[in-house]
């Protein structure tokens, strides 16, 4: 039995293949990372018991407007504005993403 050339080659386009998953996975990791920071307020994935806005399941332009509005200002606030000013606009969105993908 020699070495075939084909099979291996096969062998090779598997990370290939699986490669976009595993990025999406690792980004999608990493906005876990940062949302986490907003559970003390708004709940564990963004679904808050009692006063505070529920996150969990609103929509990614939504969030990511409010967001926006509470880094540059526009939107008065107590704390948010601090915390939304901590991230970049990129980070901003993947962070709204995340909570937009979560079950309310």
């Amino acid at each position: 039995m020699g070495f075939r050339l084909e099979k291996s080659a096969a062998w090779l386009a598997v990370p290939l293949v699986l490669w976009p998953a595993a990025a999406g996975a690792a980004e999608d990791l990493q906005a876990r990372g940062w949302a986490a920071s907003c559970a003390a307020c708004h709940g564990t994935e963004g679904r808050a018991v009692g006063a505070m806005p529920v996150l969990a399941g609103r929509p990614k332009q939504e969030l990511y407007g409010a967001l926006k509005a509470f880094k540059d200002g526009s939107r008065p606030a107590t704390v948010m504005h601090q915390h939304a000013k901590g991230y970049s606009d990129e980070q901003l969105k993947r962070i709204a993403e995340y909570f937009a993908k979560q079950k309310p």
